[in-house]
C-alpha cells in the first residue's frame, strides 16, 4: 500500500529516520519507473529503425535485379542511336542516381531513429535528481 504524500509542514514534523526511509522508498520506486521508461523508449527507437533498414535492403535488391534485365534492355534500346559504350554509360548513370536516392532516404530514416538512447528518460532522471536535491535541502532546514 502506498503511503500518502505529505506537504512540507507535515514532513518537517517527522523524525529524520522516517524521512530517510520515505526518501529511500521513493527513490526505489523512481528508479524502477525510470528503468521502465528507458526500456519503452529504446524499444520504440528500435521499431522506428526497421523501415530505414528495409529501405536500404530494398535499394540493394533493386540495384541487383534491375542491374541485369533493365540494363541490358536499355543499352540495346540506346544502341540503336548511340555507340554501345555510350548507351551503357547513360544507363549506368541513371540507375546509379536512383540507387543513391534510395540509399540516402533509408540512411536518413536510420539516422532519425538513432542513437537508440532513451533521451526522454535521461531528461526525467535529471529532473528527478534536481527534485531529490530540493527535498534534501528542505529536510535540512
Amino acid at each position: 500500500m502506498q503511503e500518502p504524500y505529505l506537504n512540507d509542514e507535515e514532513l518537517r514534523g517527522l523524525p529524520i529516520g522516517e524521512l530517510l526511509g520515505r526518501l529511500a522508498k521513493d527513490l526505489g520506486v523512481l528508479v524502477r519507473q525510470e528503468a521502465e521508461l528507458a526500456r519503452a523508449e529504446v524499444t520504440q527507437k528500435a521499431r522506428s529503425a526497421g523501415p530505414g533498414a528495409g529501405m536500404i535492403g530494398a535499394a540493394s535488391g533493386l540495384a541487383l535485379l534491375a542491374g541485369g534485365a533493365i540494363t541490358a534492355c536499355a543499352i540495346l534500346a540506346l544502341n540503336i542511336e548511340l555507340d554501345a559504350w555510350a548507351a551503357a554509360l547513360i544507363v549506368a548513370l541513371i540507375e546509379g542516381v536512383i540507387a543513391l536516392f534510395l540509399f540516402v532516404a533509408g540512411r536518413n530514416r536510420l539516422k532519425a531513429a538513432m542513437p537508440p538512447v532513451p533521451e526522454q528518460t535521461m531528461e526525467t532522471v535529471k529532473e528527478d535528481v534536481e527534485w531529490a536535491k530540493n527535498q534534501a535541502r528542505s529536510v535540512r532546514r
